[in-house]
């Protein structure tokens, strides 16, 4: 069942390859840069940093003695909550999870990844410790998540964010290389996920801007910064770590095929 979900997401990306290749007018001008229809200019991608491979989240960042758990990515870089302004303390007052210090019962959560919502960004790397597959192509990357097979696009074509783009639960993702850096920008989320287990807020106004690097040939290192006037009162980092799994493949993760019905039935009925 692996190989066969990993050759169809290989595949998929590969489409957009063929796309491109059949356009052009021969073997020159498939090395070379192509327009893309957005306005953008495809790079090859022999010219790029590969970060393709099976990557899973580190139980702990390499000679790193800050505060780290596995659930939020709050305090991954300093003991401090981010300032929040009154409406994201209300907010995180309002999260009841169910782990941490403060943690609640999955019968009284109302965590949205409890009712097999979606986890939306940066708290998808954080569920059920799943891995993720990156798969690059010219123009684009994708990141196809293990956890109920969720895809994340990031364009690398030169193109802008959308105007007035319609929010949604992984929200827009636009990438761009500085030297062996893949800079992401994302925009465009709807306010119906947490950033993590432990309830930390964000509203439609979420800018996330990520720094993806390769550490080494088996780390992969994503820096975050998170930005939302309105949850938060000055923007803020964190800091993922992921392990490279060579042997690894994509398997199928279902949310309802693990959720304890019972207990979405009592969430239910406590929300109303």
């Amino acid at each position: 069942m692996r190989k066969w979900l990993t050759a169809f997401a290989l595949l998929a990306a590969l489409g957009f390859t063929c796309g491109v290749l059949g356009q052009s007018n021969g073997p020159a001008a498939r090395t070379g840069a192509t327009k893309d229809p957005a306005g953008g200019t495809r790079v090859p991608l022999g010219t790029r940093p590969d970060l393709s491979g099976v990557w899973r989240r580190s139980r702990r960042p390499p000679n790193d003695k800050r505060k780290y758990t596995l659930y939020e990515i709050a305090l991954t870089l300093t003991n401090e909550e981010p300032p929040m302004t009154p409406w994201g303390l209300e907010k995180f007052k309002a999260a009841k999870p169910n782990v941490g210090p403060h943690a609640v019962t999955l019968a009284q959560t109302n965590d949205p990844v409890a009712q097999c919502f979606p986890p939306g960004v940066p708290k998808i790397y954080l569920v059920r410790g799943a891995p993720f597959e990156i798969l690059q192509a010219p123009g684009r990357m994708m990141m196809y998540f293990e956890y109920d097979h969720f895809v994340r696009e990031i364009f690398t074509d030169g193109r802008q964010h959308t105007a007035d783009l319609n929010p949604t639960w992984m929200g827009e993702s636009i990438g761009k290389w500085e030297g062996n850096t893949l800079v992401v920008d994302s925009t465009g989320f709807n306010e119906k996920t947490w950033l993590d287990y432990a309830g930390h807020p964000h509203s439609d106004q979420l800018h996330l801007v990520e720094r993806i690097h390769r550490m080494n040939h088996d780390t992969l290192v994503d820096d975050l910064t998170i930005e939302d006037p309105k949850a938060y009162t000055k923007p803020w980092v964190s800091h993922m770590v992921f392990d490279l799994k060579p042997d690894w493949k994509i398997e199928e993760t279902i949310c309802e095929d693990n959720v304890n019905f019972s207990n979405l039935q009592k969430i239910s009925e406590s929300s109303k």
